[in-house]
């Protein structure tokens, strides 16, 4: 250990060595949270059904998590815990009341991108929000809706990034489509060509409330896959499902409000990991690729917003505040969502771009604000009044 308190590359190196015959790479900095409190009983789940490829081998998750710590389970709440219950039982997650909810409509998915009009484009869904007053009637046909990011990117060579996220709950407006915040560990940037993603979102249509909820979702030459398990019910679509490890906590758990939590992606022995908290919590295997996705060249993360065409957004992006990194010698604090601890494994060092961006070229309305080398807060308030909220 470093002594500033930093797992050193070296000191990672023989751990893994300690558990696997193979040399896992370093990554360019490490950071450490205090250990988590005790374990409570778990609820355990039935699996969804999955659809692994049967010429996939036995994969092993790698024996650190990205950030150089031995896997352990997360603590699990109880069943239908809310993201409020969550936070003040101190647990990291847990299943939801109604997980048959849990839908996968590549329309849905998020689409973050380093800002360039000519990739970015209005995206379309039939899907209306389930609150009160939906937007259009079933015969109006799909909704078209615009998007709002804030957040960093950074083109590099990498094995996947991970980073510390707070969970909040930001206040969705009910026309509008989700608010969310993810890490996106891409190959060819500016084409979205292959993704991996992993993050929180709130998203009634998709969760069934207003909670955040953790999701992971991927895309194959260009096209967007489905979210967490679910295959999406056009059998044209043939989305893979997220290969879950037994036992872990699932996407589409709810996720503890105003905690700070590490998300993180890693290719490693064949697939795209996935970790969130203590644990990993599943992959998709490098055969959704077809074998040409093993490696990244950007990776992004961003806070996100999703609105009906001809509206501005009018939700919350982070936890509503408008960043800013405060002025201690006036007693002022730093404000907005935050995403720090910002790192690559086998990568260089951090030195990502912040970025705003919207589709069809419009001003972006939200903002984002670097506080250190590897963090930034980004996201802010409902829009005011006279923009028809």
């Amino acid at each position: 250990m470093n002594e500033d308190g930093h797992v050193s590359n070296s000191s990672r190196g023989l751990l893994a060595a300690g558990l696997v015959a193979a040399v896992v790479g370093s990554m360019g900095v490490v950071w450490t949270l205090s250990a988590s409190a005790e374990e409570t009983p778990e609820v355990e789940i039935p699996a969804a059904a999955t659809d692994v490829v049967a010429e996939d081998p036995v994969l092993v998750p790698p024996p650190l998590l990205p950030w150089g710590e031995r896997p352990r389970k997360n603590k699990r709440g109880k069943v239908g815990a809310s993201g409020a219950e969550l936070a003040a039982s101190g647990a990291d997650a847990a299943p939801p009341a109604a997980s048959d909810l849990l839908k996968s409509r590549p329309e849905l998915a998020p689409k973050g991108g380093i800002p360039d009009p000519k990739v970015l484009k209005t995206g379309k869904t039939a899907a209306v929000p389930a609150s009160p007053a939906p937007p259009t009637s079933a015969k109006a046909g799909p909704t078209n809706y615009l998007y709002n990011w804030a957040g960093g990117y950074q083109e590099a060579d990498n094995d996947g990034s991970w980073a510390n996220m707070i969970i909040p709950r930001p206040k969705r407006y009910e026309l509008d489509l989700h608010t969310l915040a993810e890490i996106s560990v891409e190959a060819s940037p500016n084409t979205n060509k292959q993704r991996v993603e992993v993050g929180w979102t709130v998203d009634e249509i998709l969760n069934g409330d207003e909670d955040p909820h953790l999701f992971v979702y991927y895309w194959v030459d260009g096209k967007p896959g489905c979210y967490n398990y679910k295959v999406d019910p056009n059998p044209e679509k043939n989305c893979i499902a997220f290969q879950e490890m037994p036992g872990a906590t699932k996407a589409g758990y709810t996720l503890p409000v105003g905690k700070s939590m590490r998300f993180g992606i890693e290719h490693f022995g064949g697939a795209w990991w996935i970790a969130y908290g203590s644990e990993w919590i599943g992959y998709y295997p490098d055969s959704v690729w077809k074998g040409n996705y093993t490696r990244s060249n950007v990776v992004q993360w961003f806070g996100e917003v999703a609105a009906p065409r001809g509206k501005l957004p009018c939700s919350q992006m982070g936890n509503g505040e408008e960043p800013s990194n405060g002025d201690p010698s006036k007693d002022l604090p730093a404000t907005g969502g935050r995403i720090s601890s910002i790192s690559f494994t086998n990568g260089p060092a951090v030195a990502f771009t912040t970025f705003l961006a919207a589709t069809d070229n419009l001003t972006p309305l939200y903002s984002v604000v670097r506080s250190t080398d590897r963090a930034f807060r980004y996201g802010g308030p409902q829009p005011p009044e006279n923009r028809d909220c």
